[in-house]
């Protein structure tokens, strides 16, 4: 039961952890694959 919840915290941490540093690079879908003729 112990290493499940420690399983469980450690992919919370992973997931914040990838969304910031994703964030921080632009590297999301939205600046990756449109154009210039896209509106902002």
């Amino acid at each position: 039961m112990k290493a499940m919840l420690f399983g469980f915290a450690a992919i919370v941490v992973i997931a914040i952890g990838a969304n910031t540093v994703l964030g921080a690079l632009s590297y999301s879908s939205a600046d990756r694959f449109s154009g210039s003729s896209v509106r902002n």
